[in-house]
């Protein structure tokens, strides 16, 4: 299976999909840190995280995601942080938060 099979199934199969540098308990950028504190925030707990950064998956995955990390809702992607704060200020003020 090559990267982009693999991107695709992890995306189809998870609800959301946040690709990230580090772990959501030890995440190593910005990006990655605010963006699990919104989820969690919001009060998802069931989310896929994949490290860009891990040995196994870093020659293929950390070139597709090299500025930022990503971060898929139904196969959906969230292009920047941007965007994910918008969207934590609408599931906050309790607007169509669904997750």
């Amino acid at each position: 299976m090559n990267v982009q099979e693999t991107i695709r199934n992890q995306v189809t199969e998870n609800s959301i999909v946040l690709y990230m540098k580090g772990t959501p308990q030890f995440p190593q950028c910005g990006f990655s840190g605010a963006t699990v504190k919104i989820l969690k925030a919001c009060g998802v707990q069931d989310f896929t995280a994949v490290d860009v950064l891990a040995a196994t998956q870093k020659s293929a995955m950390a070139s597709r995601f090299t500025a930022t990390g990503r971060l898929f809702r139904n196969s959906t992607l969230t292009v920047s942080l941007s965007v994910v704060r918008i969207l934590f200020a609408i599931c906050t003020s309790k607007v169509n938060c669904r997750h």
